[in-house]
């Protein structure tokens, strides 16, 4: 289990936390290579398009006769052999996103804070409390926390001077922990957590998380009562069965 300081906005150490390795202690390139390339085909426009020899303008007339030309047989003045013809078999437009797994994405994010511990370029700050929403204020908190390239800040809550101050610096993004990508991570130079998000982060993250069972309330106080009823109910008499009738006697009639 790592140990790293947590820091308040002067740099100053406040602190120490402890990391679970489940979480901060396994890189797996595999599943990284998997959720930044997810990641970037969701991001594709995919409005790029060509004109077929259906699109592509000119009249559909036959330019010449078939024989006796001496020249080459041509029906169409948009076929793609010419120029200004149509393209064959061109992009259309089309959705580049696709569906990965929960548990790869999870894991790939455990993998992109594992990545960040390692080349100690991850930063846990106690809290994002500034008096004001100006940007120069949170740019000289960040230059105290080591700020160079760029940065992702990770906050649990709302926080309205963050919001404001952040959206105006070149460089610097502001996520929660519920809305962190593996992509985002890798991308910035800097990862600053908050100690809630860190918080957050480890249980969500937690790879032997048991799911959640919720009670049926409504059934469980319903079956007192339906066992009673039940033994209340008296048992049904049995129906007698019909006495059998004697065989006839042949000779008889």
């Amino acid at each position: 289990m790592a140990t790293i300081d947590v820091l308040n906005l002067s740099g100053e150490r406040v602190g120490s936390l402890d990391l679970a390795d489940e979480i901060f202690g396994a890189v797996n390139e595999d599943l990284l290579w998997e959720a930044v390339k997810h990641y970037r085909a969701g991001q594709r426009a995919g409005t790029h398009a060509t004109k077929n020899r259906k699109l592509v303008s000119g009249a559909g007339k036959k330019l010449w006769r078939q024989k006796g030309t001496g020249r080459a047989r041509v029906g169409s003045i948009r076929s793609p052999l010419w120029r200004h013809g149509g393209t064959v078999h061109g992009p259309k437009p089309r959705d580049y996103s696709y569906a990965l797994p929960k548990k790869q994405l999870l894991g790939a994010l455990r993998s992109a804070l594992s990545a960040k511990l390692a080349d100690q370029k991850l930063t846990v700050v106690d809290g994002w409390q500034l008096e004001t929403h100006k940007t120069q204020a949170l740019l000289s908190s960040l230059e105290k926390l080591n700020f160079t390239k760029s940065a992702l800040l990770v906050s649990h809550g709302e926080n309205r001077n963050l919001e404001l101050a952040s959206r105006n610096l070149e460089g610097v993004k502001l996520s929660a922990p519920n809305a962190l990508q593996p992509y985002e991570v890798l991308k910035h130079d800097r990862l600053l957590l908050s100690k809630d998000a860190v918080a957050r982060l480890v249980r969500s993250l937690d790879p032997e998380k048991k799911p959640v069972v919720v009670p049926d309330v409504e059934a469980i106080a319903a079956a007192p009562a339906k066992k009673e009823a039940s033994a209340k109910k008296p048992a049904a008499k049995k129906a007698a069965k019909p006495a059998a009738k004697p065989a006839a006697k042949k000779g008889q009639g």
